[in-house]
This record gives structure tokens, sequence and C-alpha cells, in this order.
């Protein structure tokens, strides 16, 4: 109904000229929603070249299969026409200038090549014009010269795009252009614009009445009046547009598509709304994890498990909320390994060392699939552990030396234990080394009464020189290994008077240490471990001889690591199972002399060393 309801006339000239042939050419089509408009211009020297002719009518021909004015559909014809003169046979290949216009009854769209022209004359003004697609307009445009100077450039047929030009074919659509009632639309070739300029046909329109026809006869007779001495092809056509289609469902179509746009705009926004809230609540729950994340982290640095626990707590409920399985699996082996560091110190509170140390080594493979963010606290907890358990070891072996009456070694023992006691601030063994010491001097004092001064300078000559050893493995310790010298070489003077020989020894292989400073100490100190772990094993299984082997093997490299508690600790062990061993061969010989065994008033029986 567009094609009925609107009023298009379309009239055109197209002559040869002075040439022999007119390769010009123009035609359309009026469909009932669409028409289209093409001119051409055939650029072959050939005077029997039909290349306008063919380009056009496969133009028509795509336009007529597919009518539309997108510009993909434009584009889509110019490409036809452009294979079309390209796969034409023949000895040479055929080039033409063309514009094609699209028109719904309503607004227009154009596409060209080359220099034909078109242009929209609305009230005698030109509102649309198309632009050469020349060397010589890219030169005019660039100096400012006005258009009709083109007319006379010698680069004006320069083109850089035609139809037929393969590879380099890039054709320009416009946009849509709005119709309206009494514009008139102009397609012509260069045979008019070399010889007639912008303001001569603008003077035609702008009188133009309602006669099409008469407007072109003018502008021929005005061409001719001239007498160009090299006129060649032109071609001219002119569609007047008396009445633009007007849509009766125009309003209603507007009406149901601003409700449809409201309607649309309303669900987009709630659904935005709605998309912002849970985004905001996952951000928000996302903070919160990542900051219950950032506190568990920092608790843990500090120790404070408990705390820890409350805050990994609420990191893991926040990833639950938020589906994160990624993070789901991480907090989750964090809060596993704060739950196993929560039990194991329950246990060391509890003074329960070697159920604290099975714990504690759970939770140090726990730490492995946490990012070892406990090894640190671990560690200190297993040491400290050691050390106590090492105090307790060198009393008992104290109170096995002093119940067999051998006093000087019952004293180092104690005096080994309060020093380690004292280093690792642990009170209570402090208390009770200094306890079997205060013992063990009441009997000496007892007993040897008259060597007391003696004793109390040894004594006193010995806590000194302990202190300076400790002074020494301190700053051995902290690496610095030139005052750790100067400590042991000071306390090694102390034993050396007091005629100490294992402590000497002990303190000529530290400074030793100092000056070598071993590498390797880590893989050492585990190969140590693990014989230590394989002797444990081998005592508890009662094979004492190669327990003593192994904790000998042990003693041996923490020797060589000038690591002298371990050394010292591990030769409590030794003795403990010579006391063990003797303890057992005692009870055989009794059994085979058929006789029961005594335990002498108040000895105490050997075993593994207990928290």
């Amino acid at each position: 109904m567009r094609k009925q309801n609107s009023t298009f006339r379309a009239v055109f000239l197209s002559e040869a000229g002075g040439e022999p042939v007119n390769n010009d050419y123009f035609a359309y089509v009026e469909l009932d929603k669409y028409a289209c408009y093409v001119i051409a211009d055939g650029l072959n020297e050939q005077p029997d070249a039909e290349s306008a002719r063919l380009a056009i009518e496969t133009i028509l021909l795509a336009f007529q299969e597919r009518p539309s004015m997108r510009k993909k559909a434009l584009r889509s014809y110019l490409c036809a026409g452009n294979r079309a003169l390209q796969e034409a046979k023949g000895k040479n290949s055929l080039k033409a200038s063309v514009t094609v216009l699209v028109t719904d009854y309503i607004k227009a769209r154009y596409g060209h090549v080359g220099n034909t022209r078109m242009r929209l004359y609305r009230n005698g003004d030109i509102k649309e014009r198309t632009e050469d697609m020349s060397l010589g307009n890219d030169m005019a445009k660039k100096s400012g010269q006005e258009t009709d100077v083109l007319s006379r450039h010698e680069e004006r047929n320069n083109l850089y795009t035609w139809l037929g030009c393969g590879r380099g074919f890039r054709p320009y659509i416009s946009g849509k252009i709005k119709l309206a009632d009494g514009d008139i639309l102009t397609l012509y070739t260069r045979g008019i614009w070399e010889n007639l300029d912008e303001g001569e046909l603008k003077d035609v329109f702008a009188e133009a009445k309602d006669e099409p026809q008469e407007c072109v006869d003018n502008i021929e007779d005005m061409l001719l009046s001239k007498q160009p001495a090299d006129l060649g092809n032109y071609t001219f056509a002119a569609i007047f547009i008396d009445k633009v289609f007007t849509d009766p469902d125009r309003k209603r179509r507007i009406r149901k598509i601003v409700l449809v746009s409201v309607i649309v705009l309303v669900i987009a926004a709630a659904i935005a709304l709605a998309l912002w809230l849970l985004h905001r609540q996952r951000v928000r729950r996302t903070e919160e994890m990542e900051r219950n994340l950032s506190d568990t982290m920092e608790y843990i640095k500090d120790g404070n498990y408990v705390r820890a626990g409350e805050e990994c707590k609420e990191a893991l409920e926040a990833a639950e909320k938020l589906r994160d399985k990624e993070k789901i699996g991480d907090i989750s082996s964090y809060m596993m390994l704060i739950e196993a560091v929560n039990k194991a110190d329950g246990l060391y509170d509890g003074q329960e060392y070697e159920r604290a140390l099975e714990d504690y080594m759970a939770a140090k493979e726990r730490s492995r699939s946490a990012d070892h963010v406990a090894d640190e606290y671990i560690e200190r907890k297993l040491s400290a552990i050691n050390d106590y358990l090492a105090v307790y070891d060198y009393i008992r072996l104290g109170d096995t030396q002093y119940m067999k009456g051998d006093y000087e070694n019952a004293e180092a023992k104690y005096l080994e234990a309060k020093r380690l006691a004292t280093d690792i601030h642990y009170e209570d063994g402090r208390r009770q080394a200094m306890d079997a010491l205060e013992q063990l001097y009441g009997d000496m004092a007892a007993r040897e009464e008259k060597e007391a001064a003696k004793v109390q300078e040894k004594v006193t000559e010995e806590t000194g020189a302990a202190e300076l050893t400790a002074e020494g493995d301190k700053a051995f310790t902290e690496g610095d290994y030139e005052s750790a010298k100067v400590y042991y070489a000071m306390a090694l003077d102390k034993y050396q008077k007091l005629e100490d020989t294992q402590n000497a020894e002990l303190l000529d292989t530290k400074l030793a240490a100092c000056v070598k400073k071993s590498g390797e100490k880590e893989e050492q100190r585990e190969i140590a471990e693990a014989y230590e772990e394989e002797a444990r094993q081998l005592e508890e299984a009662g094979d004492l001889a190669e327990a003593k082997k192994k904790y000998l093997m042990a003693k041996d490299i923490y020797r060589e690591l000038q690591d002298e508690d371990r050394a010292g600790r591990t030769e409590n062990r030794i003795d403990m199972l010579d006391v063990d061993a003797e303890e057992e061969r005692r009870q055989e010989a009794g059994q085979q002399a058929g006789q029961p065994q005594e335990i002498q008033d108040g000895a105490t029986v050997s075993g593994n060393s207990s928290g």
C-alpha cells in the first residue's frame, strides 16, 4: 500500500552527446514497499562496452530478489554488480561509476562508487549530496576549492574506487535520509556536471514547477546551449516526490513501542536492581570473608589460635554462602589446622607433653595444606616440648645417679636440667631441678660437711660455666659467633679448672663449630631425628642394644652440628638405656639364682620420659 499512497514521479534523459555510442545507463524498479533507482557511467574506452547496462541489470535483479534499504543490503547490491563486471568475458575489463538509491517511500538511502552524482533538493536548497571518489576531489577539498572547480580538474576522473575494480572495491553507503513532500532527488553522470555547475542546476530546481519533464528538458537545453566542444555521454534523472507515504498505524505503533519500551525498561530496571542487590550482597559477603580470613591470618601470626578459630569459622560460613568452592576448600584447610593446634595446645597447657607432641606432629602435617602458616608456631611448641621432656630426663637421670651414690654426676644432671629449664623459662622444671639440687646438697653437706666449701665452690663454678655456656649457646643461636667463642673460651677455662673433661670436650667441639659454621644443618638434623625416632621405636620394642646404636648415631650428628642440648639429651637417653640394661641384668641374675629382686629403699625404676 505504500506505493499507492505516495507519489514519486521519475523522469530522465540519456544521450550519447558527441560520442558514437551511449555508455551511460539509468533504470529503476518501483515495488509496493521499496523503490530502487540506479544510474551508471561506463568507463570503458570501447564504444560498444556495456558495463553500465550490465551493472544496473545486476543491481536491480539483486534488489528484486531481496528488497531492503539496510546498509548491508545496499552494499550487497553494489558487490553483486562489481562481481558481474569482474566476471564478464571479454578482451578488456569492464568498469563503471554507479549510484544506487533505495527508498521505502518514507526515507531514502544511497550507495555509490566512482563519480556519478546524487543531489537532494528541498525548497531550492541542496540537503544531501554525494562526493566523487577521485583524486581530483580529494585535492580540491584539501585546497579548499569549490566543487565546481572539480569539473575542470585534470584528476577528476582518476578514481580510487569503481565498479569492477576488484580487491580495492570500497563503496560508500549513506545513512537514512528522511524525505518530505516536495523533495526532488537527482542522479546524473559526468557529461552533466563537467559542463553545468552546481549553481545552474540549483536555479533550475529552485524555479521548478509540477512538471518534472519540463525541468529535465530545461537542463538539456542549458547544456546544449553552451555547445561544449568535447561533450560526451550525458544522463540526468529526477525523482519528484509529491507525496511521501504516511503510515496510518504509525501513532498506534508508536504507542505500542512506547508501552513495550516502558515495560521493558521497568523489567530491565527491576532485573538490574535485583542483580545490583545480589552483586552488592555478594561483594559485602566477599569483603566480610576476606576480612575474617585476614583476621584469621593475623591471629595465627600472633599465636592466638582460639580467636583465629572464631574468625576462620565466620570466614567459612561466608564462603559457603557465596558457594565459592575454591575458598571453601582453602578455608576448611585452615579450620582443620586451627582445630588440630587448639587440641594440641590444650594438652600442652595440661602438661601432657607426650600426647601434645603427637598432636603437634599431626597439626604440622595439616599445615602443609594450609600454606605452612602454622609451621613456625608448631616448631616452637615442639622445641619447647622436647626441652620440657629433656628437663624431666635430666632430673630422672640425676635421680638415678643420686640413688647410686654418684653425687657428682647427679649434680651435673640436675644443673643441666636447671640450666635448660632456665633457658626455656620452664619454672616448674626449674623448681624441681632446684629442689633436687637442694636435696642433693643437703645430703652432701650432712655426709661431707668438711668439703662443703669445696663443693659450693665447685657448684658455683659449674653454675658459672653453665651460664657462660648458655650465653655462648644463645650467642651461637643468634649468629654472634665471636661472642660465642669468648663465652665458650671462658666456660672452657672454668671446666678445665674443674677438670670436667666431658664438658671441656663439649666446649672444644662448640668452639670448632663457631669456626666452621658447618653447613647443611637441617638435612643432618632430619637424619639425626630419624635416628632418634628409630631408636625410640627400637626402645619400645625392647631392642635396647640397637636403640643405643641409633642414639649414638644421632648423638654423633648432633655433636657435629654443635647442638649440645640434643646431643646431651641423646647421651642421657643412652645413659638411661645403660641403666635399664643393667637393671634387666640384675633381674635376670636374681631370677637365675632363684632369689627375689629387692628394691633399695628410695630407688625409682627407670623408664621412658614422662610428662
